[in-house]
C-alpha cells in the first residue's frame, strides 16, 4: 500500500488483513494514526503489517530498533526525518536564497509537493517521530499531541546567524525518555556543524539512536525518492515471503490510553533570540540573567541577538512567559540542539 492518505488506504488495509493477507506500507500518516488497530488485526489473523518504509525512506531504522537493539532501553532518538525540508534548508544555506525560492526549486526538482504543508509545517516529521517513539516506548504516542513547528519562518538572516555560531539549521524530530514520560517534539534547531546529524544535506536523512547498552548509533542515507522508498518496501515484501508459512515477527506497541508525553512547557530549552534594536537591553538582562545570557555580535542593523538557557533550568513555559511582554520586539527564536 503506497497510495497515501488515511481513507481508502485504511479501509483497504483492514480488508486485506481480515482476509489473511500480509500488508506492506510506506504510509506514515496511516501508521501514525491507525497503527495500533492495524497491528492488532495483523496479529489476530496471523499475518504481518510491515511499515519499514514509513520512516527514513531507504534507511533501515524500524527493524533495527525492534530487533537488533532489542536488548537496549532506547533513551533518545533524534534526527532529520524529512528530505524535503532538509533540501530546502541546504539550498538556503549553500545557495544564499530565501525560503520561498528554495521551496520552488524543491518543487521543480520533484522533492516537494505542489501542496507542501505536510513537509514544511513539520507534520511529516511529526508522524515519523511518533512511530519511532511508539516503538521505543512500546506504547502508542499520539502524533496529534506532539509539539510541532515547521520551517516556514526560517529566514536567510537566521541562516547567517547559524553560520556565525558554527551551526546549521535542521528540522529535527526528537524523542527522549524521561522516567515514565517522554519528551517528543519537532522544530527547526541550531545544530553544531561538527555534530553527525549536521552532516546530512539535501534529501539525506540522519537518525541518531541512543541505548543504555549500545551508547550512540547513527543511521544515515537517502530519506526520500522512489528507489530508496521502494528498497524498503520490497525488503518488507521479501521478509513476508520468507516467513509466509509461519506467524511473522511483528513490530508492535500497546495503547493503554495513557498520555506519556511530557508537557511541552516543562521541557528545558536553550535558544537564540533576535530582537529589534530599540529593545531595552536592561530589561532583557534582568529577565534572562538567571538562565545564562550571552549577547552575540549582531549581523544586521537595528537588532540585537542573545543566546539564553545554557545555564539554569529555562523551560519552554518560562521562556514563553518572559517573552510575552517582549513579543512585539522579537524578530526570531531558534532552539539550540545539544
Amino acid at each position: 500500500e503506497a497510495i497515501g492518505g488515511v481513507s481508502f488506504a485504511y479501509e483497504m488495509t483492514k480488508r486485506a488483513l481480515a482476509a489473511g493477507k500480509h500488508v506492506v506500507t510506506s504510509n506514515k500518516e496511516l501508521v501514525a494514526s491507525h497503527g495500533t488497530e492495524l497491528i492488532r488485526m495483523a496479529i489476530a489473523h496471523g499475518v504481518s503489517y510491515r511499515f519499514e518504509a514509513s520512516v527514513g525512506g531507504g534507511i533501515p531504522i524500524i527493524m533495527p530498533l525492534r530487533k537488533s537493539l532489542a536488548a537496549n532501553l532506547i533513551t533518545r532518538v533524534a534526527g532529520i526525518l524529512n528530505g524535503t525540508t532538509n533540501y530546502i534548508l541546504t539550498r538556503m544555506e549553500n545557495g544564499g536564497i530565501d525560503f520561498a525560492t528554495a521551496l520552488k526549486e524543491a518543487q521543480a526538482n520533484g522533492y516537494a509537493e505542489q501542496e507542501p504543508a505536510a513537509d514544511v509545517e513539520g507534520y511529516d516529521t511529526c508522524r515519523k517521530i511518533a512511530i519511532l517513539a511508539s516503538i521505543c516506548r512500546g506504547e502508542f504516542i499520539d502524533s496529534t499531541r506532539i509539539y510541532t513547528e515547521g520551517i516556514t519562518a526560517v529566514t536567510s538572516q537566521d541562516i547567517a546567524y547559524a553560520s556565525q555560531l558554527g551551526r546549521k539549521i535542521k528540522l529535527l524530530g526528537i524523542y527522549q525518555r524521561i522516567g515514565e514520560l517522554c519528551n517528543v517534539m519537532v522544530a527547526p534547531m541550531l545544530v553544531a556543524s561538527t555534530d553527525p546529524v549536521a552532516v546530512a544535506s539535501d534529501v539525506f536523512n540522519a537518525i541518531e539512536v541512543e541505548g543504555n547498552a549500545l551508547g550512540t548509533a547513527m543511521f544515515y542515507g537517502r530519506g526520500a525518492g522512489r528507489l530508496p522508498t521502494a528498497s524498503a518496501v520490497v525488503a518488507d515484501v521479501i521478509e513476508c515471503a520468507v516467513h509466509i508459512e509461519r506467524i511473522p515477527h511483528q513490530v508492535s506497541w500497546e495503547d493503554n490510553g495513557r498520555n506519556l508525553l511530557l508537557d511541552h512547557n516543562d521541557s528545558n530549552t536553550a535558544v537564540l533570540l533576535r530582537f529589534h534594536g530599540k529593545t531595552d537591553p536592561e530589561a532583557i538582562e534582568a529577565a534572562f540573567k538567571p538562565y545564562g545570557l550571552k549577547q552575540i555580535e549582531s549581523l544586521f542593523e537595528n537588532e540585537c541577538a542573545y543566546i539564553v538557557g545554557k545555564e539554569g533550568n529555562l523551560t519552554e513555559g518560562k521562556l514563553a512567559e518572559i517573552l510575552r511582554p517582549l513579543e512585539t520586539k522579537l524578530i526570531s527564536r531558534l532552539r539550540l540542539y545539544n
